[in-house]
């Protein structure tokens, strides 16, 4: 029996501060091949819509949006910028045809529609967003406008 608190799962321990800590969505039912069609669509798009991982770094000349999309190709990924101010990031992995001989084990990888949105910052440049996907990682970039350099007047004080 480890020594872990009882919010910690029966495989992880509490020593090692790089294993996943707490993922919301693990409980939830998945698709199971004898399972009626559609049954657990609703858990199973809000899985897909929270595991879609983003990196969001700003670097003096941009604001870089980095997401892990494995096997999706450019066609299935749709990046654009709403109400001026919005990034939103979303696409859909098919579902892999399945036979009725097939007998499943484990089913992790998500399928169906992702959405993740992102409100941008005063100093975006939302004409100029550039969008590429690259070895299964979505990278956009959106640069920033230059902030003017502030005129400094030194004032002479009389005595």
């Amino acid at each position: 029996m480890a020594l872990s608190p009882f919010f910690f799962s029966r495989d992880q321990s509490i020593f090692d501060p790089l294993e996943k800590f707490w993922e919301p969505f693990d409980r939830l039912p998945v698709w199971q091949h004898d399972a009626p069609s559609g049954q657990f669509a609703l858990a199973q798009d809000v899985k897909a819509i929270a595991s879609t991982r983003v990196d969001w770094v700003e670097t003096p000349e941009a604001h870089v949006f980095k997401a892990d999309l494995p096997g999706l190709k450019k066609e299935e990924i749709k990046v654009q910028v709403e109400d001026g101010r919005t990034l939103q990031i979303s696409g859909e992995r098919k579902k892999e045809e399945v036979e009725k001989t097939d007998k499943w084990h484990r089913v992790e990888r998500t399928q169906g529609s992702f959405l993740r949105r992102f409100r941008l910052p005063e100093n975006a440049k939302v004409e100029e967003v550039k969008a590429k996907v690259e070895d299964g990682v979505l990278t956009v970039t959106v640069p920033k406008i230059e902030k003017p350099k502030r005129d400094v007047k030194a004032i002479e004080i009389s005595g």
